[in-house]
């Protein structure tokens, strides 16, 4: 079984040693103290050049433990889970901490289980012999190439990890996770006379050896070349500012980027949001629902726990255009006097979980994406995005259009690339005047950095937003 108490035995300790080391994290006054045991197995093969030329493991282990006593907290972590190397990493997380208040005794409860496993294992990727997943490369590459002459070039991965979790805290709270983590990535590389262009795509679930079949690999070779050879069509848009169509799916980065981060309770905690004192009020259209959720299957961004303990869920972060609610961690939870919704997130062990997105989507309006683009002149529609720059508070952006289309006279016509979309993220949010019926999550390997990296997803309706900076060039 997954969530049972063997996982003690994994981690080379037992219910008592952590209650003890639990204790002495609190000896020196803290208010709460946690435990989160991890061991993560990472394999990837790779394939250039029309051979599989790469392959490697990675593995990691050990605990971190945490401290928090009043705004203060201490962290430290140890590779090594023996119980005097476990007192002293949580010696040094107390003396951070320090309050010199009388210590608390601590007693584990049984390990819990959630009420749905959003992530079951149907036999564990690593389990698929290395030659198999060679095969699946090699199946890419042969297929990339076959779909066009002008291909130059593919590149392809295929990654794979499971994470073992135990975790436990001062309140008693004890809970075990099995994460896998299966991705897979194409990169093609076309040429027609002296152009040359390229086009990333990718796919990444928590799925054990389902993930990986002929059709996934089909769907990838599609995608990368269909639209690769757009590419070869396009040219920089008219700069200035114009309405913009934002597709459907993966122009769901910018809701991350731009808007997503504005609503984390550590930035609007310590004012640096712009929606710190917007709780409550009208900060867009009422056809806006923006969600976090980490309770979709299989998804990148899923947690059955996050890394604090609390149970994974569906966060309304804007509810009919209200803001309602934001990304809270325990010690954002506490300030504000509310439940923690389960963002409490970290990249690893030796990382202090912070409020971090999970998977963040805006829900389907009324509108169809056909009437969206009918009703604008002249602007552009966007789909795809390779990077872009945000100031996280104030939730100013610069992103990078890989590709789109001009709209004239309401329809789709010319080919864009290489264009720039400028604009604040707050105001594009309120900027927004109509939202279509095709909300999709994109599947892709999204991580999301914010001095440490977790795994997320993002999506989005097709959304018209009234007017954005496009830096294009000057007609």
């Amino acid at each position: 079984m997954i969530f049972d108490n063997t996982y003690y035995d994994f981690f080379g300790t037992t219910k008592e040693t952590i209650e003890r080391t639990l204790a002495t994290a609190l000896s020196l006054g803290g208010d709460y103290a946690d435990l989160f045991f991890e061991y993560s197995k990472c394999n990837e093969i790779a394939l250039r050049d029309k051979q599989v030329s790469n392959a490697r493991c990675d593995i990691d282990f050990g605990v971190g433990i945490r401290v928090i006593c009043g705004d203060k907290t201490g962290y430290a972590y140890s590779e090594i889970t023996t119980p005097e190397a476990m007192k002293q990493a949580a010696l040094a997380a107390a003396r951070i901490a320090n309050s010199h208040k009388e210590h608390k005794e601590v007693n584990i409860n049984e390990i819990s289980s959630p009420e749905i496993n959003r992530y079951p294992i149907i036999g564990t990727i690593e389990e698929l012999p290395i030659l198999q997943k060679k095969e699946y490369l090699l199946m890419l590459n042969d297929l990339i190439y076959q779909k066009s002459e002008h291909v130059i070039n593919v590149m392809g991965k295929i990654a794979d990890s499971i994470t073992k979790v135990l975790f436990a805290n001062s309140l008693g709270e004890a809970y075990t996770d099995y994460r896998p983590m299966s991705s897979a990535v194409a990169i093609v590389i076309m040429s027609k006379g002296s152009r040359v262009e390229n086009f990333y795509a990718s796919k990444s679930f928590r799925m054990g050896a389902q993930f990986l079949n002929k059709e996934l690999i089909e769907q990838l070779a599609e995608e990368a070349v269909n639209e690769c050879n757009r590419l070869f069509d396009a040219d920089r848009p008219p700069c200035g500012e114009m309405p913009v169509v934002m597709g459907a799916g993966s122009s769901g980065i910018l809701l991350h980027e731009a808007i997503g981060h504005t609503f984390e309770a550590d930035f609007n905690r310590k004012n640096v949001s712009i929606f710190s004192d917007k709780m409550g009020q009208k900060i867009c259209s009422e056809q806006i629902n923006i969600v976090d959720d980490g309770t979709i299957p299989f998804n990148r961004g899923a947690v059955n726990y996050d890394d604090e303990g609390v149970p994974g869920q569906k966060t309304y972060l804007v509810k009919d255009g209200i803001l309602n609610s934001y990304l809270h961690d325990r010690i954002s939870a506490r300030y504000y006097g509310v439940e923690p919704t389960g963002n409490g997130r970290r990249e690893s062990f030796r990382y202090s979980p912070i409020p971090r997105m999970r998977a963040t989507y805006m829900e389907n309006g009324n509108a169809s994406a056909q009437d969206l683009i009918k009703s604008v002149s002249k602007g552009i529609y966007v789909d795809n995005f390779s990077n872009g720059q945000v100031q996280i508070g104030a939730g100013d952006f610069t992103f990078y259009v890989k590709s789109g289309y001009l709209i004239e006279n309401g329809k789709l016509t010319k080919p864009i690339k290489d264009a720039n979309i400028i604009g604040n993220g707050p105001q594009a949010l309120a900027d927004i005047i109509e939202v279509a019926n095709d909300s999709t999550i994109d599947d892709s390997t999204w991580s999301c950095g914010k001095g440490q990296y977790c795994p997320v997803s993002c999506g989005m309706p097709t959304v018209l937003v009234k007017s954005l900076n496009v830096g294009g060039i000057n007609e």
